[in-house]
C-alpha cells in the first residue's frame, strides 16, 4: 500500500507498507523530517533514505503505538476483535491515535485531517470497550468498531478509550486477577493534587462490575506526547553526565520552565507509593506539533504498579523496595536522592491521606474481595512510606 506519513496536515514522507506485517518497504520520498517522529531525525541520513537503521526504527516506532504483544488477557481480545495479531489494527484507522498527530494517508486520496482525528471526531467505542475489558463478551460486529483510537493503545494492561459528554477518557482495568492498579492511580492523584505536582487526574470507575481507573486524554489536537525514551535515544552525551542529568539537561536547554523540579516530583510521587514500573515510555515532555517548541514536561502518569506486597500475615510484611531508574533498577532510598531540595515537599498536606486510601478501598471492597487484613497492609505501607520521607527530609 502507497500511503504518506503524515503528521497532522504535512507531508513527512512517501512509503510503501504493507498492513499483513505492520512493516514500511520502501521509502519513496522524504518531504519534511523536521516533523517526523522525534525518535527518527536522529536516524535518518539524506543521502541514503532507504538506509536499514531509519527504516527499521520507523517500523519499530509505528508498531509501538500499537497493542504489544504482552497485553493482558490479548488472545481473547484478538478473538473477539477478529484478528490474528496485534498489528492488523494499526492501519484499519488510518493509524491514528489520541497520543500525537501521525496518520497514514493512502496514496491518492484527498481526506483531510480534520475529517478523520479523533480528537474533533467522535468514534465507536462500546463494543471494543466490551472486548478489551469484559469478561464474557462476544465478537465484535460493527466494522466501525475498529475505527477507533483504541488500535493504537500501548501497555500490558487491558484499556479502552471512551467518551463522556464529549471529552476523552482513558479507561484500564488491573492486571490479571490483581484489581490494585486502579487504587493505586487513584492514590497517586490524590498525593499530586494535595503537593501540587502537575498530573493526570485519575478515578475510579466500574464497568460492568470490575474495577477501571478513569483518565482524562492530556493531548490535544496540536500537541503530542514524546517519551523519554525517544529523547533519551537523541540526546547527545557529555563527560560526567549521567542519562539523568543529560535528559534534564536537554529539557532546560529547550526552554522548558522548572524542568528539574517537575521531574524530582515524579520520582517523589514513585518513593511514596513505592512505583516499580517508571519505565522511559511512560514520562516525557509535551511539543506543539505545530511550531515543534517544546512545551512543558508531561504531566504524571501511570502509577499503578505501585504498593507491592511480596508477602504479609499477621506479624510481618515483605515488599521489595525496588523501583526503576532509568535504565537502573534500584531502591527507592537511591532513587529519592536525585531530588536536590527535600525541604520544599510540605508533607503536613498528606495529612489524613491514609484514611481517605482505607475509605476508597472499603469503599469498592464488595468488587474487589480485599480482605480487612489485606486493606490494612496497604494502608500501612503508605504511611510508613511517607514517614519515611519525613525523616529524610528531618534530616536534610
Amino acid at each position: 500500500m502507497k500511503c504518506s506519513l503524515m503528521n497532522q496536515k504535512r507531508e513527512i514522507l512517501t512509503t510503501e507498507y504493507d498492513p499483513a506485517t505492520s512493516v514500511f518497504t520502501q521509502i519513496y520520498e522524504v518531504k519534511n523530517i523536521d516533523y517526523a517522529p522525534y525518535i527518527l531525525k536522529s536516524f535518518y541520513c539524506e543521502k541514503d533514505i532507504n538506509d536499514p537503521t531509519f527504516r527499521t526504527n520507523l517500523c519499530e516506532w509505528f508498531k509501538g503505538r500499537g497493542i504489544p504483544l504482552w497485553r493482558d488477557k490479548l488472545d481473547l481480545l484478538l478473538h473477539r476483535l477478529n484478528i490474528t495479531a496485534p498489528y492488523e489494527l494499526l492501519a484499519k484507522a488510518f493509524g491514528l491515535s489520541l497520543s500525537d498527530q501521525y496518520w497514514l494517508k493512502p496514496d491518492g486520496s484527498n481526506i483531510p485531517y480534520d475529517d478523520i482525528n479523533f480528537f474533533d471526531n467522535d468514534f465507536d467505542y462500546a463494543e471494543f470497550m466490551e472486548a478489551s475489558l469484559s469478561t464474557n463478551s462476544s465478537q465484535v460486529t460493527k466494522a466501525t468498531a475498529l475505527k477507533t483510537p483504541n488500535n493504537t493503545t500501548d501497555g500490558m494492561l487491558k484499556k479502552a478509550w471512551i467518551i463522556d459528554k464529549g471529552k476523552r477518557y482513558l479507561l484500564k482495568s488491573g492486571y490479571k486477577n490483581e484489581t490494585l492498579q486502579p487504587f493505586n492511580e487513584a492514590l497517586a492523584s490524590e498525593i499530586c493534587r494535595r503537593l501540587g505536582f502537575e498530573h493526570v487526574e485519575y478515578t475510579i470507575a466500574t464497568y460492568k462490575d470490575i474495577v477501571v481507573s478513569k483518565c482524562p486524554c492530556f493531548i490535544t489536537k496540536d500537541t503530542e506526547f514524546i517519551t523519554c525514551y525517544q529523547i533519551k535515544n537523541a540526546m547527545k552525551r557529555h563527560n560526567n553526565f549521567t542519562d539523568y542529568e543529560e535528559y534534564i539537561k536537554k529539557l532546560e536547554d529547550q526552554g522548558i520552565v522548572s524542568a528539574r523540579e517537575k521531574v524530582e516530583n515524579m520520582y517523589i510521587l514513585d518513593f511514596l507509593i513505592m512505583n516499580e514500573d517508571r519505565h522511559l515510555n511512560n514520562f516525557g515532555i509535551i511539543r506543539d506539533v505545530n511550531t515543534l517548541k517544546w512545551l512543558d514536561v508531561a504531566p504524571i502518569f501511570d502509577n499503578g504498579q505501585s504498593l507491592k506486597i511480596e508477602y504479609a500475615n499477621e506479624e510481618e510484611m515483605y515488599i521489595s523496595g525496588m523501583g526503576r531508574f532509568f535504565y537502573e533498577v534500584k531502591p527507592f532510598a537511591e532513587i529519592i536522592k536525585v531530588v536536590k531540595d527535600l525541604k520544599r515537599i510540605d508533607l503536613s498536606k498528606l495529612e489524613g491521606i491514609v484514611e481517605w486510601f482505607d475509605d476508597l478501598l472499603h469503599q469498592y471492597q464488595h468488587l474487589t474481595g480485599y480482605s480487612e487484613t489485606r486493606i490494612k497492609h496497604l494502608c500501612v505501607l503508605l504511611n510508613s512510606q511517607i514517614n519515611k520521607l519525613k525523616e529524610l527530609i528531618e534530616t536534610k
